[in-house]
């Protein structure tokens, strides 16, 4: 993640360089997400037969693939490749490991969850710092490919040397849509992945609606952006340290709910306010999110039996990724009839109607599978 946050602050630019249009940015997103969420379930399901170490290593070698192939890019369509076929080598960092975790720590998973979520999310905050160090010109633009590159190939080699695969000695069945619907439709499963697709819709505005809003509409400057972004990631990330822990001890229920109360009431208090109240309910917001997901996922990870970890691990992300796309879609284009204000009030609204809809779906205390 060192890494990834370190090229995604140069591809806009170096797009639009080798496309001479602007336009051409949005596809930078687009592309990603057409193999990162389709590919999540079969990824997923696909690491419940085979095991979860060859998909790993096999994640991080594409990525590494990918930073080589921005190096040498000399066209758009190139750039544009890298990041389709890095949505393919991020499904398994972000969603395999997770559920590689639970079932090597099944115990602790919540704390072994955070701890692997958080080093994800501080890698993203210190990645873009530590390339404004490395690439102090255009020309140096390169080495970030290069380091991007390294780092991905590391990545892959200590999969390979240090990590321990798992595999439950159940026989997997084939992938059946219609088995997968009706798992995914189970009252404590598909309530909890109706608050992760708002999860990714309140992450997708922390890191597009809201700086716009700030910058229009609240004249935030470039640092004070860069501070925000700071702020959620960090948020996010001992949030999920601390949640994690507690959630094994305590259950999954309470934290789930407390987060998303969180996030509501950032998301719902901020816009009116001022630096640097508009800091203190973003942070709130943020540490709230990252509460819900850790808890979540582990909940998500204890409601399926060993031989599906895979396969809820992919769902998660799936869910996540609905949300993290059309929640800012949908906003910016309600923003543009009704205001920012409404935008964020509305998510915090849907948010709360979740955090209802847990307490009443959910049982309390910790669930034994």
């Amino acid at each position: 993640m060192l890494g990834v946050g370190m090229i995604v602050a140069l591809l806009p630019q170096r797009i639009i360089d080798l496309s001479g249009s602007v336009s051409a940015v949005g596809l930078l997103a687009s592309v990603f997400a057409i193999t990162y969420v389709l590919a999540q379930i079969p990824i997923g399901h696909l690491a419940d037969k085979i095991g979860f170490k060859k998909l790993l290593i096999a994640g991080y070698l594409i990525c590494g693939t990918v930073g080589l192939l921005y190096l040498g890019a000399k066209t758009s369509n190139h750039i544009l490749m890298g990041r389709f076929l890095q949505g393919m080598g991020e499904v398994p960092i972000w969603a395999l490991a997770p559920a590689l975790l639970s079932l090597q720590y099944a115990e602790i998973k919540g704390k072994v969850i955070g701890l692997y979520n958080a080093s994800l999310h501080l890698g993203l905050c210190i990645g873009p710092l530590l390339g404004m160090l490395l690439v102090r010109t255009e020309e140096q633009g390169g080495s970030a490919f290069i380091f991007f590159a390294f780092v991905s190939f590391t990545g892959g080699l200590i999969m390979y040397l240090f990590v321990e695969d798992f595999r439950p000695v159940t026989t997997i069945e084939r992938f059946n849509p219609g088995k997968m619907f009706s798992l995914l439709s189970e009252n404590r499963v598909l309530v909890v992945l109706i608050g992760i697709s708002l999860y990714g819709a309140a992450y997708g505005l922390m890191l597009t609606i809201i700086p716009a809003f700030l910058i229009t509409i609240k004249s935030f400057n470039q640092t004070m952006i860069s501070l925000m972004f700071s702020l959620f990631y960090i948020a996010v990330s001992l949030s999920q340290l601390a949640a994690g822990s507690h959630s094994d001890r305590k259950g999954r229920r309470g934290m789930m709910i407390w987060g998303l109360i969180f996030a509501a009431a950032g998301m719902a208090f901020f816009s009116p306010l001022q630096s640097p109240l508009i800091y203190l309910l973003i942070a709130l917001a943020s540490f709230g999110l990252g509460m819900f997901s850790v808890s979540s996922m582990a909940h998500l990870n204890e409601s399926v039996a060993d031989s599906l970890k895979g396969t809820i691990s992919g769902a998660f992300y799936l869910f996540w990724g609905v949300g993290f796309f059309l929640g800012p879609l949908l906003a910016g284009k309600t923003s543009e009839t009704a205001g920012f204000g409404f935008s964020f009030y509305l998510l915090a609204i849907l948010i709360t109607a979740e955090t209802l809809l847990l307490g009443i779906s959910l049982p309390s205390g910790k669930v034994n599978v």
